[in-house]
Parts: C-alpha cells; sequence; structure tokens
C-alpha cells in the first residue's frame, strides 16, 4: 500500500472519530511542517489527496454538487479504510530505532 505522509494522516484521523469528519481538520497536516504547499494550494493538495483515497475506496466523501464540480465538506471512512487506518497505525507502532 503505498500512501503518503497526508493520506496515512487522514485515515488516521477519520479512525479517531468514528463519525464524519470534516475536511477543516486535514490543514493541521501542515501546521508544524517546515516545508508546505502555498496557502493557494493547501486545500488543491488536500482535496486531490481525498479523492484518491476515494477512488481507491477508503473514503466516503459528503458535500454539495454544482453543474460544474462537486464541492467535499466531509468525509467518512469505509470499512476497507478502516483496515488500511489499522495497517497504518500497526506499520507506525513497529519501528524500532536500530542502528
Amino acid at each position: 500500500m503505498n500512501l503518503s505522509p497526508l493520506q496515512k494522516y487522514i485515515l488516521v484521523r477519520c479512525a479517531e472519530k468514528s463519525s464524519k469528519v470534516d475536511r477543516k481538520i486535514f490543514c493541521a497536516f501542515y501546521a508544524n511542517r517546515e516545508k508546505k504547499p502555498k496557502e493557494r494550494n493547501l486545500q488543491n493538495v488536500i482535496t486531490n489527496s481525498l479523492e484518491s483515497l476515494i477512488d481507491r475506496e477508503y473514503l466516503v466523501g459528503y458535500g454539495k454538487r454544482t453543474p460544474h464540480k462537486w464541492f467535499m465538506t466531509h468525509v467518512e471512512l469505509t470499512l476497507r479504510g478502516l483496515k488500511a487506518a489499522e495497517e497504518v497505525l500497526r506499520e507506525r507502532q513497529n519501528k524500532l530505532p536500530l542502528h
């Protein structure tokens, strides 16, 4: 499973809550990062990551539809996404500082 650090963060944050998660929460991923996208690109980066996770059937997106575009406001984990989040958490836990 090849996921970006942002996608892993999204899965873990959604697994912490059992209901719909507002997409504004995911901006916190870049709060303490040295390398972050420009402010105008931040929402595009998050949207692309969410759409990728939806395409992989890890998330379900909720939002509004206009004649030209979807606007996601909330996301929720699927069963497949919950299993992926558990795998990410196990992956984090098993790292040992071996020299």
